[in-house]
């Protein structure tokens, strides 16, 4: 399976010498994915991911696919970064964040199970079981995949 352009951008944002270049590459296209974000084998940034802007402290499984608009990050930036008891967010193998999802932890460490869909434009403010379908404002399991 080949790579489309942004996607290679995404994983080159780690290597040696290029990587701040894929980095910043990344920043002028509209896609905020910090360094230190860990991304597992096919990831995918679904139309070049535009608006994307995922939390340091974000861990991304297998096979997940975000698409543009998606927000990953803390749901109290209201408070200090010292008040604060968000510790990070779990995105699980074979995710899928439809476009404009928000997922926003508050305190610990928020997972979003294998195979979870998360609906356009819900924000998730909780951690997911396995394969649920996520969907409204805050979002509420509203199925099961397949």
């Amino acid at each position: 399976m080949t790579q489309d352009f942004y996607t290679r951008l995404v994983y080159a944002r780690t290597l040696p010498v290029v990587g701040r270049l894929a980095y910043y590459l990344l920043k002028a296209l509209g896609v905020e994915i910090p360094c230190s974000v860990r991304i597992e084998e096919g990831f995918e940034l679904v139309h070049g991911g535009f608006g994307v802007v995922i939390h340091s402290k974000t861990v991304i499984g297998k096979r997940v696919k975000i698409y543009p608009g998606v927000s990953i990050g803390r749901a109290d930036i209201y408070r200090p970064i010292h008040e604060s008891r968000f510790e990070g967010i779990v995105i699980e193998d074979d995710v899928i964040l439809a476009p404009g999802a928000k997922v926003l932890g508050k305190e610990g460490v928020l997972r979003v199970g294998r195979g979870t869909v998360v609906g356009a434009n819900a924000v998730l403010l909780q951690s997911t079981g396995e394969n649920e379908i996520w969907a409204g404002v805050p979002a509420r399991k509203v199925g099961t995949r397949r």
